[in-house]
């Protein structure tokens, strides 16, 4: 699935009631499940990690589609490797 696939099946889903939420609550959800997140990948099993790094990949998707940007955007910054030194690996210091 391309990133831009999965934010319109996730706005479709749920973005209604996230627009109604705002950006301010869906800053502190991403932030919530961040959290979450640190907690599965200290002392949880993959199943967790899987489903802690879904949650925040939904979270920022929503966060992208309330501001009107689209995730395919906000990943274009790095295929051409580090967006600092334009190198792959990153050669910055």
């Amino acid at each position: 699935m391309e990133l831009h696939e999965l934010q319109a099946v996730l706005d479709a889903t749920y973005g209604q009631r996230d627009r109604k939420r705002g950006l301010a609550p869906t800053v502190a959800w991403i932030a919530e499940e961040v959290g979450e997140l640190a907690q599965a990948v200290r002392k949880g099993s993959l199943e967790q990690q899987i489903h802690e790094l879904g949650d925040v990949l939904a979270w920022i998707s929503s966060l992208a589609s309330q501001l009107g940007i689209g995730l395919d955007e906000c990943a274009a910054r790095f295929m051409d490797g580090c967006p600092h030194c334009h190198r792959m690996p990153c050669a910055c210091v």
